[in-house]
């Protein structure tokens, strides 16, 4: 007997534009051991689903074949060996691909539950970037009360929890983004500095604000100024590079002021990592959910039929937080 069918947005061949995108009725899948079967209600849209559809960024082994790395809804089957949960429960999950769709198959060690006062879609926005900022700020990155915290492409849905989740911790914030709205936007999310990132003076202003652990999703272009900024002891931790592979590194600082250079991905590590740092945010990071020190900002909630439009948007560099899918 065939499956029952659901929608899901799979990615055409030969097609790198957001118009590769394109609802298909698909076999719904089945929970395995130690997973459970999610009905969709919401799917946060990232930018490593962007490189997915361009053919950059494929996912891990085992993984769908179509795109989505967050999602929030109800549980609607468990598989064998799953406890602590029950079909009914709403929960918000990280995923290493199939979240644009009625229904995805999450390890259960992935899944969180929905923080009491967010809606699907609120909590849909959370996973991809609060499980990053964790895992490469305050992990990695090993920031302490003490210090400064950098993050580039402030506006960002990562970049605008990263601000919330420091400010939370309690350190000096200090975001850049790209011309003026932006940086106004930046300044209005609460940081201690906001700095324009096309200011010819950029690289000094950014030194003067002198930061102890930076995020940094710009990449070989920033490269230099990112060195050349940290204070003694200071770690840069890069996630992305959207603005190249390669710059310029200055080594001869890095040794002479104990600096740290390193960067992560998070979708390629192991169900078990990825469990444990489940358990770590629903510890550290939930409780700032709680009492709404930390709030994902969403800029768009947009049908789950017209992702390849919800793609335009994040590519054109003007969202501000996030946009989520709503099957």
């Amino acid at each position: 007997m065939s499956p029952p069918l659901m929608r899901a947005i799979a990615i055409k061949e030969g097609d790198r534009t957001p118009d590769a995108l394109e609802i298909r009725e698909i076999g719904r899948p089945d929970p395995g051991i130690g997973e459970v079967l999610i009905r969709v209600r919401a799917a946060g849209v990232n930018r490593p689903d962007l490189l997915q559809r361009m053919g950059v960024y494929p996912p891990p082994p085992g993984a769908p074949d179509t795109p989505g790395l967050e999602i929030a809804g109800e549980i609607d089957a468990l598989g064998p060996g799953v406890d602590g949960f029950a079909v009914g429960d709403r929960v918000c999950a990280l995923l290493g691909g199939g979240g644009y769709a009625d229904y995805a198959v999450v390890d259960a060690g992935s899944i969180l539950p929905v923080p009491e006062g967010l809606d699907f879609a609120q909590a849909a926005a959370l996973p991809e970037t609060v499980f990053t900022v964790w895992a490469n700020v305050f992990e990695i990155g090993a920031l302490k009360p003490s210090e400064t915290f950098a993050v580039h492409g402030a506006t960002s849905g990562i970049g605008t929890t990263a601000i919330q989740m420091a400010r939370a911790f309690g350190v000096r914030v200090v975001g850049t983004s790209r011309g003026a709205a932006k940086t106004e936007m930046t300044r209005r999310l609460g940081v201690d500095v906001a700095l324009d990132s096309t200011d010819p003076d950029f690289a000094k202003r950014f030194a003067q604000a002198a930061p102890d652990v930076i995020l940094d999703m710009v990449g070989g272009a920033f490269l230099k100024t990112n060195v050349d900024a940290l204070n003694p002891g200071g770690r840069l931790v890069i996630i992305a590079f959207q603005g190249g592979a390669t710059g310029e590194l200055d080594v001869a600082r890095i040794m002479r002021n104990r600096l740290s250079v390193t960067g992560s991905t998070l979708r390629s590590r192991p169900a078990s990592e990825k469990a444990r740092l489940a358990r770590a945010v629903e510890q550290s990071v939930w409780p700032w959910v709680a009492s709404g020190a930390l709030r994902p900002m969403i800029e768009a909630q947009i049908p789950l039929a017209e992702a390849a439009e919800a793609h335009r948007r994040l590519e054109s560099g003007t969202v501000t937080g996030k946009i989520v899918l709503i099957p």
